[in-house]
C-alpha cells in the first residue's frame, strides 16, 4: 500500500520504516514511554506496520496485531507534534482501516483522549479507556 496524500506518503513497505524514529516517538507517548525498546523492536518486527513519511522522513505509525481472520488489534499510532493538525493522523487510521483482509475482524484499541477520531472509523467506547469494533456478526441484536 502506497498512498499520497498533500505533502506525505503513507505505506506499508517494512523496508522504510524508520526504527529508531519509531523509538524515539513512542519513548515520549504515554502508552510506552516505559517500555523497553527491544520489546518495540521484536513488536514491529512481528506486526503489520504502516508509517507516514514527510521528505522521506519517518513522521508517523501504526502497528496492526492481527490473525487476519478473526481479529486485529490497533496500537502504537502516532504523528509527531509538528504534523498534527493536517489531518494526516486520520487518513493513516483510514488507510489501515481500508484493509480489505481486516473487514469483518473484530478490532480493539486502547486509547486516553482520541476517542473520536476512532469512532469515525466503527469504533465503540468499552469501558473508559478501550474501545472495541465488533464486526456486524459480534453485535447482539437490539430486543
Amino acid at each position: 500500500m502506497e498512498i499520497r496524500y498533500d505533502d506525505y506518503v503513507i505505506s506499508d513497505d517494512k523496508s522504510r520504516l524508520d526504527v529508531e524514529a519509531v523509538l524515539e516517538s513512542l519513548s515520549r507517548s504515554y502508552w510506552a514511554q516505559t517500555r523497553p525498546q527491544e520489546r518495540t523492536r521484536k513488536a514491529i518486527e512481528h506486526s503489520y506496520c504502516v508509517g507516514v513519511y514527510y521528505n522521506e522522513a519517518q513522521v508517523g505509525f501504526a502497528r496492526v496485531i492481527t490473525d487476519w481472520a478473526t481479529f486485529f488489534y490497533l496500537c502504537d499510532v502516532y504523528v509527531d507534534d509538528e504534523h498534527r493538525g493536517k489531518g494526516i493522523g486520520k487518513k493513516l487510521v483510514e488507510a489501515v482501516m481500508d484493509i480489505a483482509e481486516l473487514e469483518g475482524l473484530m478490532g480493539l484499541l486502547g486509547t486516553r483522549d482520541a476517542h473520536g477520531l476512532y469512532e469515525k472509523y466503527g469504533f465503540i467506547k468499552d469501558g473508559e479507556r478501550f474501545m472495541k469494533r465488533p464486526p456486524q456478526w459480534a453485535i447482539p441484536p437490539t430486543p
